[in-house]
């Protein structure tokens, strides 16, 4: 039960509750995923020749191979596919805000790419990130609210359901 992925659940224990802390970490699961997924293959032209292999004499001025990752699992995968649908009603702008940090970039970067200030990237991380939260606990969205009033309201929400 202390996997990194146990949702909370509500009082009564049948729903599951999401939190924005919870989003961000299928987010980043998912950019992970992403990263780790086997790169397509060219078509066209490619060599019949076998791989040499090398003798010893060969490989001692060689850098090592970096090793890498095992490709993800059938269950990671689907996860990631899953999550991958959670920004399509976001603004462009949050959308991308919310990938930029689910691929761990850096906050100047992504104050760079979209021309805005920490504070105003920051809120609209926030903010996305508790959209996507709405929509998943299938809350409804208060419409002619400010960013700052959804953001408090669904830390309020996420205190209250985990008690």
């Amino acid at each position: 039960m202390n996997c990194r992925f146990d949702r909370p659940r509500s009082r009564d224990g049948s729903d599951l509750i999401w939190t924005p802390r919870l989003v961000e970490e299928r987010l980043a699961e998912a950019a992970a995923v992403l990263q780790r997924l086997p790169a397509p293959r060219r078509q066209g032209y490619f060599n019949t020749w076998p791989r040499h292999s090398y003798e010893f004499g060969d490989l001692v001025g060689q850098a090592p191979r970096q090793t890498s990752l095992p490709p993800p699992s059938p269950a990671v995968i689907s996860r990631m596919e899953e999550t991958l649908t959670w920004t399509i009603g976001l603004d462009p702008i949050d959308g991308g805000i919310v990938w930029l940090r689910a691929h761990n970039a850096p906050w100047k970067a992504i104050c760079w790419k979209v021309g805005l200030q920490r504070s105003a990237a920051n809120e609209r991380w926030l903010f996305g990130l508790c959209i996507i939260a709405m929509n998943l606990n299938r809350q409804p969205m208060p419409r002619k609210r400010s960013r700052r009033y959804v953001i408090e309201r669904m830390k309020d929400f996420s205190a209250t359901a985990l008690l």
